[in-house]
């Protein structure tokens, strides 16, 4: 299957437009002189075109025409399929024709688009391509970067670290665009430094109470040791103090004391903390800690019984909670009473603006309306309208203003500060003078505050030219918003609405989110839906490409939005936004919708839940280009999932499942594992389809898939099936476990014993763990109990759910196991795990009594069935391998190990005896051999083959010693392997001598010590050097094809010691063989071992009397049985000729080279000893080049 490249995309919706009308050009041949169009790649240039300058360096060679060429090859081949350019493939053109500065660029670009090249991240990590060497060209053998030598900083002006483009016109030029490369490692260092302090708060911070804490506690007189971070903060503190009371000497001496830390700057510290207050601060609230924000209540609605008049203003204020009936009734009169005086003085009051409409509309520019501060004096006079309700014996001396309005959590509660001016005493006082609350009614007839008349005789046309001169302005639209001050709820929404739209713009890209609360609270209150829209918009488009923090603060608003404005509002107001910017340009924004459809799933309508939103995550998933938005789409699907209602949705969910499965993206496939797959489980767990229609289904299209891929079967399709099978592992043994006999008697009370940590395999999110399926670990474990209990006394009898695990799950995968190609180890490892959670979590009876039955008896292994007969030929197919290693290894027990000891040495004296094929075995010691803790039971395995009394049982043995070798400490193959492939030699069969050659080869290949290998050398140099192996032609092919498999890979002087001469032996041997098919054989081989030793380093020496003789040898073969073979030896022979020749021309060249370098390095002492003695200053420098007058 062709890999999928997620970068291979367009990276706007411009480019996607601009990409279908471009057609691929052919380019001219480097041999044809006649212009031609140019290629296709617009960053391969032209052939005539100048070599690009080199930024921030003078030493650049011209740029290689090769990649123009290949570009210009694979146009022309592909005719006019359209060519698009792999992200990676235009960093490397960049560095190649060093534009490193459009590098750096396209480098922030791709960070800030979420992803990152690992060729650009390792090339401006790297300090080393950013340093100059010296001002001289580089040698010709001196290898540069991609992007070649960049100077960072020039050192002292000698001769050595002289830059003359310092001096040059393109000087400025280079100097800024160093300063841009330093500036972006600046960057770059801040925030690594920014990061590692912010997990180090969160590290202190998250530091929970140890033990040791809490005997601390428990123990006063034991002092808790000092932290690092508490320590420098307090260092910090102390100097502070110190200084601020002019101790500096002692200031200085603690300095010198703490010479790791810098007293002047706070961030030294280490934490992302502001300061705490100085040290006086603390030590006068050390005693006094102030209360938490959350431990205040505020009081709604009260009555203050000072306002009342007649006796109540002499008798105590009774408590809210024990007022009568009757009581209750009176104060309702009461302040009825005082409604109407309020009304009466209203009228008054309307008739005296009458009059003074004249004079308002003449200062209308230069008077404005009341301050704030006199807001009190209205409610007091409108709370005391008639001399009858202001009877008063003594006020108290707290100034009602002087108490701060507290915040009940609503929006915008307006409220009027009272005070009870009854009882003088203060705690009296201090416990009825809380905030009463005025109606919306009473702020709003509030009269206008009256101001002294001046008794001046100023005509009203000077007082207003001289009031001009003040410079106020109300022409303007925020002048004319500055002149009239809100005075209700609904006025402060409407002033809100306007302004906003013109503040957010002014505010800084990093701190706009600090507007997030003002606009929600504003988009909940403002009467107007157009505003409304404009506000959420705002909100939406808030940030150009919100980072991960501002998204989740943008998503926080969005829910308390939602859950202020109930589900309609949502539809209407929201949802909107959302399709809006389903494709935005910048991924971010399209990461924010398809978050949002998550968060927001709980507060909308049902029906827009299951057809709106789905759709629109339906869409992203299919379309949208960015992995971490599909992503999030994955993640708000499975949200919708767990609130989805609608049962004809199932299909469509299933279809969401299978697509997301097989998305290219692993973080997108993560997601589905983690997130969809278990809440569409429990959709269908309600529904009570997940045994009946989900599992089905997923088997349905496994079985489909294999008989499709009888020959060549789709390894991924297969995958992405089974692991959603593996996925659903977890749900279906819930349903076993909620669906049981015993699941009424399940009890909580008393201790229930702890799950054993290693019960049930790691579950890849907290939605896959049993426990949180359940409800409670505890519950979990009390159903464990019960569910042992049931399988070991009493049965399955009336256990469907279980019932259908047995009689159908596990039969119909045991039948598609013995179908899967044994050879491929992808299938055998996928079904391998699939049956190891399985059975994990289904628990050790029910593999006992369910799953291993089932497989032993269509495994039916025993003594008397030794021969592979059509009904038995299950032991060649991947029921072994899978049983094996998925089932037999869910438990290590010793009863666990010696089972799976014996099975595996029944399948292989079985298919040894029988003469079947090796295929199932193979796999199962593959399979196995990946896990050290299984090499000294697949040793034992082999031991029994080593001393089996039959032949064709050694043999087994000794070939899967070879597939057991890799990977295997070299302990243990001192120990126990080696001498056990020796005993194998020791026997009288050729067939099994010659069967432990790969074995000795893999000893060869990985093992490095020296006593081991000697003894292996020795043992092959016997195959080749004793007379009674000389006729052994099944011998010799084995050990050539060893030879060719372990050569490249062994040890320089095992192989230019012991292979290449022996190959070179064979091959001459080879020329007098009589028999045609075993020289044709033996050459084939030869040809293939010499081709891959020919990619390795060989020594002139072994070059010239073994490599060469040996190709010339094999050539003289390949010339009578195969000529097609004698071309490429003939090249081979000629390459390594000329290997020969030049090395002899070099060393020659070497001994000149080093008596020239003796004298270069004289003169240049010399010169460099006369320059030391002169200044470096600039004129001084230019006087030394100039010609003597």
């Amino acid at each position: 299957m062709a890999s999928v490249n997620p970068f291979n995309l367009s990276d706007s919706e411009e480019e996607a437009e601009r990409r279908p009308n471009e057609t691929a050009a052919t380019e001219r041949s480097p041999s044809d002189g006649a212009p031609g169009p140019r290629s296709g790649n617009p960053f391969s240039p032209p052939a005539d075109a100048e070599p690009p300058t080199l930024l921030l360096s003078s030493n650049r060679t011209s740029p290689s025409g090769e990649g123009s060429v290949s570009i210009a090859a694979t146009t022309a081949m592909a005719g006019t399929t359209e060519t698009r350019i792999s992200v990676d493939g235009i960093a490397a053109q960049l560095l190649r024709d060093q534009y490193i500065l459009t590098a750096l660029e396209f480098h922030t670009e791709l960070l800030e688009g979420g992803r990152e090249l690992p060729r650009l991240r390792d090339y401006f990590s790297n300090p080393g391509n950013f340093e100059r060497q010296s001002g001289t060209p580089p040698a010709k053998d001196q290898v540069l970067g991609p992007g070649g030598p960049l100077n960072r900083a020039n050192s002292i002006s000698t001769l050595d670290s002289l830059d003359f483009a310092r001096y040059s016109d393109d000087g400025n030029r280079e100097s800024d665009e160093r300063l841009a490369v330093l500036e972006f490692e600046l960057r770059k260092a801040k925030e690594t430094i920014q990061a590692l302090r912010a997990n180090l708060t969160q590290a202190a911070e998250s530091e929970g109470p140890s033990q040791e804490r809490k005997n601390f506690k428990s123990s006063p007189e034991i002092q808790e040791p000092i932290r690092p971070l508490e320590k420098r903060a307090l260092n910090f503190l102390v100097n502070e103090y110190l200084l601020k009371n002019e101790h500096k000497l002692s200031s200085i001496t603690f300095s010198d004391e703490n010479d790791d830390q810098d007293f002047e700057l706070w961030d030294d510290v280490g934490l992302n903390i502001p300061k705490p207050p100085d040290l006086l601060h603390l030590y006068r609230n050390c005693g006094t800690p102030l209360p938490s924000p959350r431990d205040m209540a505020d009081v709604s609605v009260g009555v203050d019984f000072g306002d009342l008049p007649g006796n109540c203003i002499n008798q105590d204020p009774p408590k809210k909670l024990d007022l009568s009936h009757q009581q209750q009734t009176e104060v309702v009169q009461e302040l009825e009473y005082q409604i109407g005086l309020l009304g009466n003085e209203k009228q008054s009051l309307a008739e005296q603006i009458k009059k003074l409409q004249s004079e308002i509309q003449t200062l209308k520019r230069t008077v404005s309306s009341p301050p704030p501060a006199t807001l009190d004096l209205s409610f007091q006079k409108a709370s005391n309208p008639s001399p009858s309700s202001t009877t008063t014996t003594n006020t108290s001396s707290t100034d009602p203003l002087s108490v701060p309005p507290t915040d009940n959590g609503q929006y915008l509660d307006i409220r009027g500060v009272s005070e009870s001016e009854t009882n003088p005493d203060p705690s009296s006082t201090q416990t009825t003078s809380q905030p009463r609350p005025h109606s919306l009614h009473a702020l709003k007839s509030r009269p206008p505050v009256q101001f002294a008349q001046s008794n001046r005789k100023l005509s009203p046309a000077f007082l207003q030219a001289l009031l001009s001169f003040c410079r106020m302005c109300s022409d303007s639209r925020l002048g004319a918003e500055v002149s009239r001050i809100a005075d209700s709820e609904e006025s402060v929404m409407l002033m809100l609405g306007r302004c906003l739209p013109h503040i957010v713009p002014n505010v800084l890209l990093a701190k706009r989110e600090e507007l997030i609360p003002l606009i929600l609270c504003t988009a909940c209150l403002h009467p107007e839906s157009k505003e409304r829209d404009q506000l959420l918009h705002i909100l939406f488009n808030l940030i150009k490409r919100p980072d991960d923090e501002q998204r989740q603060m943008i998503l926080t608003g969005c829910v308390a939005f939602a859950r202020h404005v109930g589900p309609t509002r949502v539809e209407a107001e929201l949802l909107p936004q959302c399709w809006e910017q389903i494709n935005h340009k910048y991924p971010e924004r399209r990461l924010l919708v398809a978050e949002s459809c998550g968060a927001l799933a709980p507060y909308l309508p049902k029906e827009i839940r299951s057809s709106l939103v789905l759709s629109m995550l339906q869409q992203m998933l299919a379309e949208d280009k960015a992995d971490m938005v599909r992503e999030a789409v994955v993640k708000s699907l499975g949200i919708i999932m767990g609130y989805i209602d609608d049962a004809d949705k199932y299909s469509q969910g299933f279809e969401l499942m299978l697509l997301s499965l097989g998305d290219p993206s692993e973080r997108v496939v993560s997601a589905v594992h983690q997130v969809f797959i278990p809440a569409f489980a429990a959709w269908t767990t309600e529904l009570g389809t997940l045994q009946t229609a989900l599992f089905p289904s997923l088997l349905a299209r496994i079985e489909k898939l294999l008989m499709q891929g009888e020959h060549g079967l789709d390894e991924h399709k297969l995958h992405v099936f089974l692991s959603a099978l593996q996925s659903l592992i977890p749900p279906l043994f819930a349903v076993v476990l909620q669906n049981a006999p015993f699941t009424s008697r399940a009890k909580l009370n008393g201790d229930i014993a702890a799950i054993e940590v290693t019960r049930f395999p790691r579950p890849a999110s907290p939605l896959q763990d049993v426990a949180t399926i359940i409800g409670s670990r505890e519950m979990l474990s009390a159903l464990l109990l019960l569910y042992d209990y049931q399988l070991e006394h009493e049965g399955t009898t009336g256990w469907d759910s279980l019932l259908w695990v047995v009689n159908q799950l596990l039969p119909q995968l045991i039948e598609i196991v013995g179908r899967i190609n044994v050879a491929s180890s992808t299938c055998v490892h996928e079904f391998s795990r699939f049956f190891w959670r399985l059975c994990r979590t289904f628990g050790k009876i029910f593999t006992n009594t369910k799953v291993k039955p089932q497989f032993q008896e269509i495994l039916r292994l025993s003594e008397e069935n030794v021969d592979i007969s059509p009904g038995n030929d299950i032991l060649t197919k991947a029921t072994v391998p899978i049983y094996a290693t998925g089932v037999l290894t869910c438990y290590n027990q010793d009863e666990d190990r010696k089972l799976l000891v014996g099975f595996l040495e029944d399948v292989m004296t079985t298919l040894s005896l029988s003469h079947a094929p090796l295929d199932s075995l193979k796999a199962s010691f593959v399979e196995l051999g990946a896990n050290p803790v299984y090499h000294e039971l697949l040793l034992t395995v082999l031991w029994y083959g080593v001393v089996h009394t039959s032949a064709l049982v050694r043999c087994t043995a000794a070939r899967m010693f070879e597939l057991v070798l890799r990977g295997m400490s070299e302990a243990l193959v001192d120990r126990r392997a080696a001498p056990a492939l020796i005993t194998l030699c020791s026997g009288p069969e050729f067939s099994v001598r010659i069967s432990t050659i790969p074995a000795f080869g893999t000893i060869m290949e990985t093992v490095t010590q020296k006593e081991l290998l000697e003894r292996v050398k020795m043992q092959l140099a016997s195959f080749l050097e004793d007379p009674q192996y000389q006729d052994q032609h099944s011998l010799h092919m084995e050990i050539i094809r060893t030879f060719g498999r372990v050569g490249p890979n062994a040890e320089p002087r095992f192989r230019d010691e012991f292979v290449l001469p022996h190959l070179h032996k064979l091959a001459l041997a080879n020329n007098s063989q009589t028999v045609e098919s075993k020289r044709i054989d033996v050459a084939t081989q030869l040809f293939e071992a010499y081709s891959a030793l020919s990619c390795c380093f060989i020594s002139e020496e072994v070059m010239v009397n073994h490599f060469l003789p040996g190709l010339r040898c094999l050539r003289a073969d390949m010339e009578q049985l195969s000529p097609e073979h004698e071309v490429i030896l003939s090249s081979m022979i000629k390459e390594c000729e000329i290997k020969v020749e030049s090395r002899g021309m070099a060393d020659a060249q070497g001994s000149m080279s080093i008596a020239s370098s003796l004298v270069g390095e004289d003169a240049k002492t010399k010169f460099l000893s006369k320059m030391g003695q002169l200044t470096t200053s600039g004129a001084m420098l230019a006087n030394v080049f100039q010609r003597k007058k």
